[in-house]
């Protein structure tokens, strides 16, 4: 691996930039404090975006073998003020992967400027698919949110399940109430009541695993979820009409209010997961 070959590029994933030539790295435009050594293990990794860059090539090329230094303790420190400057975790990593005793992979989407563009590594069968993915998805891509604790995001997370589940609860407990609302609306109310009935009795549940992974803070929750999202977008646009099963109470403007209010709800819970629970998609 030669670091030369990335002296005249510039590296953009998220909301950063590594200028080879300058040695910086900036963060929307403004440069941020990192070390040169750091800061040469992070043009390392950008040079092979999902690759696994081993411990012993970064040696190699930036721990001479006449250097005597305690090359682990050196390349551990690099590494974590590199992680301190993206705002990134070996726990939750946004952009630098650790695999224990191997080395490291960049795992967020790049875009090089200038010089040649950075191969696409054989080992990485998800990096390429998520660059075109994020362009051509109306959809947030991880790399385009911002930093969040785990902690915020499992709390609100864990309050949209909670009011999920308060819709299904009184939803049931009155039935008959609800009938008397549509009936004047449909021809067969009933239709609407087994509507009711069977999505509360798959929501229940439903709601009750997610809040379950958020309370024991399951670490495959954000994967968990992303399988779940096509079947329970569906769910959640047809309960965002909780509203007008109250229409008498909230009267029909409150009601179009909350309506409109609650179909982008199941994109909030994508974004939470996104923010709190990354990992490579």
């Amino acid at each position: 691996m030669e670091f030369a070959t990335s002296q005249n590029r510039v590296f953009r994933f998220g909301m950063y930039e590594a200028d080879a030539a300058a040695g910086e790295l900036r963060k929307n435009g403004r440069k941020l404090k990192l070390q040169e050594q750091p800061f040469r293990v992070l043009l390392l990794l950008l040079q092979r975006p999902g690759a696994i860059v081993t411990r012993e090539e970064v040696r190699q090329a930036l721990w001479p073998a006449d250097t005597f230094v305690d090359f682990d303790h050196g390349l551990n420190t690099a590494v974590n003020k590199l992680r301190d400057a993206l705002d990134d975790t070996a726990s939750n990593p946004r952009f630098i992967e650790t695999l224990a005793r191997r080395g490291y992979r960049f795992i967020a989407p790049v875009e090089v400027v200038g010089g040649e563009p950075a191969p696409a590594s054989p080992s990485s069968e998800e990096a390429p698919s998520q660059s075109s993915a994020s362009q051509s998805s109306l959809l947030t891509g991880p790399d385009e949110l911002p930093s969040v604790s785990r902690g915020t995001v499992r709390l609100l997370f864990g309050l949209i399940q909670v009011m999920y589940l308060c819709f299904y609860l009184i939803s049931l407990a009155k039935l008959g109430s609800i009938e008397r609302v549509v009936q004047p609306m449909v021809s067969r109310p009933y239709w609407i009541l087994a509507l009711v009935l069977v999505t509360a009795v798959v929501g229940i549940p439903t709601r009750l695993y997610l809040l379950a992974g958020v309370g024991f803070d399951s670490s495959s929750l954000q994967t968990k979820f992303r399988k779940l999202f096509p079947f329970i977008f569906p769910l959640d646009e047809l309960w965002a009409l909780a509203p007008f099963l109250a229409v008498h109470q909230l009267g029909i403007g409150l009601a179009f209010a909350a309506t409109a209010a609650l179909l982008y709800v199941p994109f909030s819970q994508r974004t939470l997961m996104l923010m709190g629970y990354r990992s490579v998609e």
